[in-house]
């Protein structure tokens, strides 16, 4: 985009031309991407993200991946906004069925850390801040069965994303109620979400509603429409 042409009218809504001139200086792309919002791709933090690995010798951004600055929604039925809606079910392959309302949650040992998070469509949020319950700690309180193998992760309307179980339990999955430091934003969530950071952003099921642990796979919502059904952003496991 030229400096010297006009500003589209959903950038000069957004942000000063001083500012605008300011982030094209620096190598920082300004797009639109639908619902007349903008996100913004910063060519920098993705050469700084390309150069950097992971403790395990992977690169930290996965192929094929470019750098946001902020959470982009990516759409989905929203559930009720309301916490004292919230009714997550943990049920399945366990000996202790429960529910857990928003009292409940926040009730439960809380984590908070930061995770990248990778979107099917391209975009990567890096040190993302996220707070929530450990998806292990309820499904120890649950009494996982021996029988487990998967775990389902539904929200509102039938949405639903299957994850095998040990990913479900790595230590950085968790039921979240805040994103940078504020509640969830309903359209990225609220008021609880599941965030799986090892997987394209479509596992991490916003509006949550439930945690089944079952024997065998059920692919989910995208699983069912074309989409893989493992997801590992560094394999590029986008579509089936």
């Amino acid at each position: 985009m030229s400096a010297s042409r006009p500003l589209p009218p959903a950038v000069s809504a957004a942000m000063s031309r001083r500012d605008f001139l300011a982030r094209a200086a620096s190598g920082t792309v300004v797009a639109a991407m639908g619902g007349g919002m903008l996100w913004v791709l910063n060519d920098r933090l993705t050469r700084e993200a390309k150069a950097m690995t992971l403790a395990d010798g992977r690169p930290r951004l996965p192929p094929g991946q470019r750098v946001l600055e902020a959470l982009r929604p990516m759409g989905g039925v929203p559930g009720s906004p309301s916490p004292a809606d919230v009714q997550i079910k943990v049920y399945g392959e366990v000996e202790r069925p429960f529910e857990l309302d928003w009292n409940g949650l926040l009730a439960e040992p809380q984590t908070e850390l930061e995770a990248d998070v990778h979107c099917v469509t391209g975009w990567s949020l890096l040190g993302a801040a996220w707070k929530g319950v450990r998806v292990s700690r309820l499904a120890e309180k649950a009494g996982l069965k021996k029988t487990a193998r998967h775990v389902v992760f539904e929200g509102a309307h039938g949405y639903t994303a299957n994850v095998l179980l040990a990913e479900a339990l790595a230590p950085d999955v968790l039921v979240a109620h805040r994103h940078a430091g504020k509640p969830l934003a309903r359209p990225h969530g609220s008021p609880v979400r599941a965030v799986v950071p090892g997987l394209y952003f479509w596992k991490s099921t916003k509006w949550l509603t439930g945690i089944k642990f079952v024997a065998r796979d059920e692919p989910g919502y995208w699983e069912t429409r074309g989409y893989n059904n493992h997801a590992d952003p560094w394999k590029e496991e986008r579509y089936a």
